[in-house]
Formats: C-alpha cells, structure tokens, sequence
C-alpha cells in the first residue's frame, strides 16, 4: 500500500491531529511544508486541495481531503488492518462514544482552550501586540467547565469513550499540548483523573514524536 501526503506544517494544531493518526497507525507518509506565515495556504496551489485556504490537506492517489477529523477517520479507516482501531466502528455502541466525545472536542472543548492558545502564543507573534487578558481569563473559566466534565467521565472510565485509547482521546492532543506550554497549565492539577488521562496519552511514542516536532515543545 503507496504512502499518502500530507500537506501542512508540524506546529499546526489540525496538522499534529492528522500526524498522530499516521504515526500510531504506522502509516508511510510525507509531509509536504505549507507555510501559513507566509500566506501559503491561499495559494491558487494549495486552494486547488483545500478550497478554504487552511491546512491539512491529505493527498491519496486520486483522492484530495481536507479538514483534519474527517482526514483522520480516513486514515485509521484504511490503514485498520495495522491494528490499532481508533474508531471501534465493528461496535456500535463504543463506535458511538468515540464520535460523542469526538463532538465534545470539537464543540465544546476546543472552544474554550483554542482562544488562549491563540491570544499567548499567536497575537505576540503575528499581530506583536500584548495578549488580551481578559480573552484569557474568559477562557480559562470555560476550560475548567469542561473540565469538571471531564473529570466526572474520567473517574469512570479509563479513556473517554470507555476503557480503550481512541480518536477522541488522540484529538485532544494539540491544542493541550500547547495549552501545557503556557503558564496556565497547573490548572490540570486540579483534576486528577484529567491529568492522569494526559500523562497516559501523551507517554505513546506517536505523541512524544508528534510533540518534539511542534513549536513549544
């Protein structure tokens, strides 16, 4: 089975979710560099594979994707007979507590940890402005209600859709990975069974080498 090619960059939080996917599945691949500092992604190259101007993009033979969750599923779908079943689809039931939380991260989660990620490390950056604060603290009081949540969950199982590891475990990686990189990040203490899930899931080798290439690491 050829390799795919993944268009991104490695310190992009929707490019880190796809390399995950490659890497725990043993996937070949190759990374192709798009540069959003410079603008790349708007390229008439790059529009020509994902039509919204952003990053991923998966290329499969004949086959272009874009938006990471959906890249994802389509990695751990085709490369299964690997052995790691990320998504449980032979079990209705877990198949269906992996796509609840896949939804509580994408809906709920990432809502409230993106915009501190983005305010701490973006906006010095790019915009060389101070971060705003009150952004920040906002923020940070709706991670903790998810937190809580969370919490709950964990305390009842071992990974959030049951007691196996999965894409819903996987996808919160990298805008917590970031998030543990700014001052902010004792606020996991907090939450024992959180931080338990965390230092078990970010121990996998495909997260200790997706992490070494992000920026913050």
């Amino acid at each position: 089975m050829g390799g795919v090619k993944l268009y991104g960059s490695p310190m992009s939080t929707c490019t880190a979710r796809v390399l995950l996917c490659l890497e725990e599945v043993g996937a070949e691949y190759e990374l192709v560099p798009v540069s959003t500092l410079t603008g790349e992604q708007k390229s008439p190259a790059h529009l020509a594979r994902n039509p919204f101007g952003q990053i991923p993009a998966l290329e499969d033979g004949d086959l272009m994707l874009f938006e990471s969750r959906a890249i994802s599923r389509y990695v751990l779908r085709k490369y299964q007979a690997s052995g790691a079943d990320l998504l449980k689809e032979e079990n209705f039931a877990e198949s269906a507590l992996v796509d609840v939380w896949l939804e509580a991260e994408a809906q709920q989660y990432n809502p409230a940890i993106q915009p501190i990620i983005f305010q701490f490390f973006v906006v010095p950056k790019r915009f060389g402005v101070s971060p705003d604060q009150a952004i920040i603290d906002s923020s940070l009081e709706k991670l903790k209600k998810m937190l809580e949540v969370y919490e709950v969950r964990l305390s009842k199982s071992k990974y959030l859709a049951g007691d196996f590891f999965s894409l819903a475990d996987l996808s919160h990686f990298p805008y917590t990975k970031y998030f543990m990189a700014t001052p902010y990040a004792s606020v996991f203490e907090s939450y024992p069974h959180v931080k338990a899930w965390w230092d078990d899931i970010t121990s996998r080798p495909a997260f200790k080498k997706v992490a070494a290439s992000m920026h913050g690491s």
